[in-house]
């Protein structure tokens, strides 16, 4: 028994180990830019670490850390937990989610992780940029997806408001989340969502500290068809930010994109943003902003996608912006 019980052990731990390979899965994302504004400058993205895994029938995982720049550390560099999710399978196409999730406020932000070789564009939408939306919030949740012939979708999520940290709530109130969208025509899809939050006085959002508490409550329509030759994509944010001293302001934020396949693997492509704030806005930056983007995309394969993109920004207190982009990105 000394020699057969160290051989069983190591045995049964090697199979452990590859029936948890068969079902867990790591991947990689990263881009690597030049551009030019005034200058020549060469960088690289986010390195997107996505994990997957289906640890019973009913029960999965996923992951996605991300190791960027950044300048505030002392090595130049930052890593940031960006999704953690366990999913239960309640019935059918039902299912109970936990954990720190991508707000399901939009297509985009519903749809792309990290890895910039799946977006359409070079970057996100400027409404991503500004904070229009928040794009992460930890809770619990139901969802739905492909319900009945017009393939309904829904999302209902409470969670941490803005100010809180990724372990722990700021104050009492929870943020809350509901999103509906329906596949009425293959490839295409309608959406619309709400979402609600008090933010308190003295809460740290963005890097700002919020002098006046925010009651938050934001409207988002999506409409989307990604086609075998044309692509298109157009959103909308209206937030509505209230509070005592200056009442309720409405600031609108979108983007449209449409895209036309030529020859299987290039796509040329453009975008427009628009962000428009109202007088008095006191909880984003105010800077109204227009963009259009041109560009060109390159599949060289699923996980292999050269971009090339000229962008001018438009902004009502800082400098006009053109820029030329390139950026290779990959999965591996």
């Amino acid at each position: 028994m000394k020699v057969k019980l160290p051989f069983l052990t190591i045995l049964f731990s090697l199979l452990a180990v590859t029936f948890y390979g068969q079902s867990t899965q790591i991947r990689g994302f990263v881009d690597i830019t030049g551009s030019y504004n005034k200058k020549a400058s060469f960088g690289f993205g986010e390195q997107d670490l996505f994990i997957t895994s289906a640890i019973t029938d009913r029960i999965s995982f996923l992951g996605e850390t991300v190791f960027k720049y950044d300048g505030s550390e002392s090595t130049e560099f930052g890593l940031s937990i960006e999704r953690v999710i366990i999913n239960y399978n309640l019935y059918g196409n039902h299912n109970l989610i936990m954990g720190k999730v991508h707000t399901p406020l939009n297509y985009w932000n519903d749809t792309y992780h990290h890895g910039r070789v799946f977006f359409p564009t070079i970057d996100r939408p400027l409404l991503f940029s500004a904070k229009i939306i928040p794009l992460h919030t930890v809770g619990i949740g139901i969802a739905g997806n492909d319900l009945g012939r017009m393939k309904f979708g829904y999302n209902v999520f409470v969670g941490n408001g803005l100010g809180s940290s990724d372990v722990s709530d700021n104050d009492q109130e929870k943020s809350f989340t509901a999103a509906i969208h329906i596949k009425p025509a293959d490839r295409l899809r309608i959406g619309l969502s709400y979402y609600y939050d008090v933010i308190s006085a003295g809460a740290d959002v963005h890097g700002m500290m919020i002098d006046h508490q925010v009651n938050q409550h934001l409207i988002s329509a999506s409409l989307s068809r990604f086609g075998k030759k044309f692509e298109f994509l157009t959103e909308a944010t209206s937030a509505l930010n209230h509070t005592d001293t200056t009442g309720t302001k409405n600031t609108i934020a979108g983007y449209a994109y449409a895209g036309y396949r030529i020859k299987e693997k290039f796509v040329p492509y453009v975008r427009y943003d628009n962000i428009h704030y109202q007088t008095g806005e006191m909880y984003y930056m105010k800077n109204n902003t227009q963009s259009f983007v041109a560009g060109l995309r390159y599949e060289i394969s699923y996980l292999a996608v050269v971009k090339m993109e000229y962008q001018h920004l438009d902004n009502e207190f800082t400098d006009d912006i053109d820029k030329v982009t390139v950026q290779f990105a990959i999965g591996f």
